[in-house]
């Protein structure tokens, strides 16, 4: 894709992105059912917080866009080892994640994931844009721009560090609320929920090597260019 092209490609998404975040970080809070977005806030959710990481993922590759585009091509290249290992670690499997077990849980049970009640909170079209979207985005990255992977340990540390991280936050928020913050934890057992958060770890690495996947299949073994 022409860097024009891919500068306009991801100055679109980075506003879409934004506006969706801003969308649900700006829910009124007299129309939140009253368990929603109580200790925490939205800021619990991954759905949220998921969002935030692509509105800054694709602002970075606009950012490397457009140095490219003036021929900054040693600041460029910085930000494009940034953009590469903030996309291979977080964006791509992180929305892959959210995407799939968000729409396998609601099918199978609504309520463990996203109660009615949040119907009458969040519209239709803002559900879809935070649970539907961000995988054919994810995808279209993928086509649109070669990404160069790190060394598999390396990105499966900061993945595994970063998984760490919620898991703390959610397990954090249960001392201090004794509630969970998604219905469905409450329904496992503490070795139970170890093999869960567990289960959910290998399905996210499988993202990741996924991602690598089609990023070489695609583009083969990618070296920086400019």
């Amino acid at each position: 894709m022409e860097v024009s092209t891919l500068t306009t490609y991801h100055c679109l998404a980075f506003v879409w992105y934004f506006f969706v975040a801003y969308s649900i970080t700006h829910v009124r809070t007299e129309e939140r059912p009253s368990e929603v977005f109580l200790y925490g806030g939205q800021w619990k959710y991954l759905t949220v917080l998921n969002l935030v990481l692509q509105a800054v993922f694709y602002g970075v590759s606009f950012l490397a866009d457009v140095l490219r585009l003036i021929k900054k091509l040693r600041c460029a290249k910085c930000i494009i080892s940034s953009r590469d290992l903030l996309f291979s670690v977080l964006a791509f499997p992180v929305s892959t994640f959210v995407s799939i077990s968000f729409w396998t849980l609601y099918t199978y049970n609504r309520e463990l994931v996203y109660p009615r009640s949040l119907d009458g909170v969040i519209p239709l079209w803002l559900n879809h844009a935070m649970h539907t979207a961000v995988l054919p985005f994810a995808l279209l990255e993928i086509l649109a721009t070669p990404h160069h992977y790190p060394a598999k340990k390396k990105g499966l540390i900061l993945l595994g560090f970063v998984a760490f991280l919620y898991i703390s936050w959610v397990l954090w928020i249960y001392s201090v609320t004794g509630e969970w913050v998604y219905p469905l934890f409450a329904l496992f057992s503490p070795a139970g929920l170890v093999a869960f958060f567990a289960g959910s770890l290998v399905i996210i690495v499988s993202f990741y090597n996924f991602g690598e996947f089609l990023n070489r299949m695609i583009w083969g073994q990618y070296n920086f260019c400019f």
